[in-house]
């Protein structure tokens, strides 16, 4: 692993993706000049599902992955696309994928989202993404800037045997990028993101939505940065914003070698 700047972004996305693209494209180039080497987006960026039942699947050649690209290209930053609405094949679902984009606006590598949210707790939250969402089947790691990044989304994060697939492959980060929602977000985003960077041994980036997005639809916020002893680093107060740290492969060396917890498995 390489020393990077990261920064994470937080956003308040709509079903309105024109605006939704400029305000993400306003926070990027606020980062990029802050020194982001790598600038991570929250899930569902480009369009927040609130109401309509409209199939918004792009390809990844489309206006939103290749808006993105020419912004990696514009800031010389490499840009995760926390999620985006890919066409499936299907006629009412699409994959909730990550995008992971090149300094030079190349895609790097994709992850459709494995797990999806359907929870139904009366008289707070009903949501079901199985309804518009085909679940993925793959891990995915990717290799860029001299350090190992394992994708995921939101609702993995209550699914640890993905992490450790991923810290098996060898990652060196872990990526979040979310909508949690308010009333889940207050008593378990901080505490299980805390848990898999601490467990796996990885620094871990969690860019969120935040803020009421119309309609049901609140999301927690508080975007973070952790390090690889679950100390948080960085962290978005309320509202639109970005925070950024350095990710240090001297610290993530150093608790590897001091509580070498991974070669102390015992079950798999």
């Amino acid at each position: 692993m390489q020393r990077i700047k990261a920064a994470v972004i937080q956003t308040k996305s709509t079903e309105d993706i024109a605006h939704n693209l400029q305000r993400a494209a306003e926070l990027v180039r606020a980062a990029a000049t802050d020194g982001a080497q790598f600038i991570a987006l929250p899930e569902n960026v480009a369009f927040l599902r609130v109401s309509t039942t409209e199939n918004c699947g792009e390809p990844l050649d489309g206006r939103i992955v290749s808006h993105f690209a020419q912004l990696a290209k514009e800031t010389n930053a490499a840009i995760l696309i926390g999620s985006y609405q890919e066409t499936s094949g299907e006629v009412h679902r699409v994959y909730n994928t990550s995008v992971l984009l090149g300094p030079d606006g190349t895609i790097v590598q994709k992850y459709r989202k494995i797990h999806l949210f359907d929870i139904d707790i009366p008289g707070q939250v009903s949501f079901r993404e199985s309804n518009h969402v085909a679940p993925g089947a793959e891990v995915v790691t990717a290799d860029l800037l001299g350090s190992r990044w394992g994708l995921t989304i939101c609702y993995d994060l209550r699914f640890p045997e993905q992490y450790r697939q991923l810290a098996a492959k060898h990652c060196d980060v872990l990526c979040v990028p979310a909508a949690f929602t308010l009333q889940t977000g207050k008593d378990h985003w901080e505490v299980l993101l805390r848990a898999r960077a601490i467990e796996n041994q990885c620094w871990l980036l969690a860019p969120g939505q935040w803020g009421h997005h119309g309609g049901p639809r609140h999301s927690y916020g508080h975007s973070m940065i952790i390090d690889p002893w679950g100390h948080v680093v960085a962290r978005c107060s309320d509202g639109e914003g970005f925070v950024t740290a350095w990710l240090d492969p001297e610290q993530l060396i150093s608790v590897r070698r001091n509580l070498p917890c991974q070669a102390h498995r015992r079950l798999s």
